[in-house]
């Protein structure tokens, strides 16, 4: 027989599925990202939680080992090329370890890259006329 994988409907829902240690850093790293994008909105998108501000802005997620952060855009993975070597990145997604120090100062200046990102893609639309 096939588990059904869980599916969540509130960001709440998702944390309260994490083994107590890997919801504590989690609650840490969302923290961080709010303080960054106080005005963001905060949803399910992928049964994972992410923070949308004029288009998606930033998914988090915590696993067995690690946290990870994924990015819609790229960009921000040659800007912080350097502040990334210690970590594992892959096309998308930056992965930091559960037992080690979360870098919360670059997740919140990652996280006002992406404002200025989505701000600026946001000004770049040609206008409707009404």
């Amino acid at each position: 027989m096939v588990e059904e994988k869980a599916r969540f409907g509130t960001v709440e829902e998702y944390l309260q599925s994490l083994p107590e240690s890997a919801r504590a850093v989690l609650e840490e790293v969302r923290r961080a990202i709010r303080n960054a994008a106080p005005e963001a909105e905060e949803v399910i998108s992928y049964q994972i939680p992410a923070f949308k501000f004029h288009g998606m802005l930033i998914y988090y997620s915590a696993y067995t080992q690690h946290v990870s952060l994924s990015f819609p855009a790229f960009e921000v993975f040659e800007v912080f090329k350097k502040e990334f070597a210690p970590y594992e990145v892959s096309k998308s997604t930056i992965r930091f370890k559960l037992d080690e120090t979360m870098p919360l100062d670059l997740i919140r200046r990652i996280v006002a890259f992406r404002l200025k990102e989505n701000l600026e893609k946001e000004n770049a639309k040609p206008k409707r006329k009404t």
